[in-house]
């Protein structure tokens, strides 16, 4: 049975904004391997659509860029959107019951899940169905943003704590 693991980047004072905290080489190490180790991913809208920036091959990429794009493209995705009509290679559009789906990709699949999206988390959480949240902190404060935690915190408990590269510490919670 496979665990549905909620983690993104945010600053200090809780916001998620890819473009206001630059990941170093050791984090985006860390990123890779993370993904190259997924199950799969289930994306909300919005970060589906900014991580297809991975689809296509930049000529301007480093080595790493290349080898996140490979593990990111190699991985299957379920995208949650009520107005997408289509989505990208090795991808499924989820319209209808995500519950059902979600649940039925835990028990199918063994392994690591994750959640890609604040507002899609928030749904899953009310659900129940988020197993573990990984809150990777940076030493910045945004002051504004979207939050991580798009509604009322889910009652947790604290996991481990651990340095990720950069002053980035990794927080990992599940449910209390």
């Amino acid at each position: 049975m496979a665990k549905l693991v909620f983690g993104m980047n945010q600053s200090l004072d809780g916001y998620v904004d890819h473009l206001a905290m630059r990941t170093g080489p050791a984090l985006f190490r860390h990123w890779i391997e993370h993904v190259r180790g997924l199950a799969g991913s289930v994306y909300g809208r919005r970060i589906y659509e900014l991580m297809r920036y991975w689809d296509e091959d930049d000529p301007a990429w480093g080595a790493e860029q290349h080898e996140f794009a490979a593990a990111w493209r190699r991985q299957p995705k379920w995208v949650v959107s009520r107005s997408l009509k289509s989505v990208g290679p090795n991808a499924t559009l989820v319209e209808g019951d995500v519950e059902a789906v979600v649940r039925g990709l835990k028990t199918r699949l063994v392994g690591e899940i994750a959640v890609s999206g604040p507002t899609l988390a928030q749904s899953l959480t009310e659900l129940g169905l988020v197993d573990e949240y990984r809150l990777y902190l940076h030493p910045v404060v945004l002051g504004r943003g979207t939050p991580f935690f798009a509604g009322p915190r889910p009652p947790l408990r604290l996991l481990a704590e651990d340095r990720v590269g950069e002053g980035v510490i990794r927080l990992t919670y599940v449910p209390a």
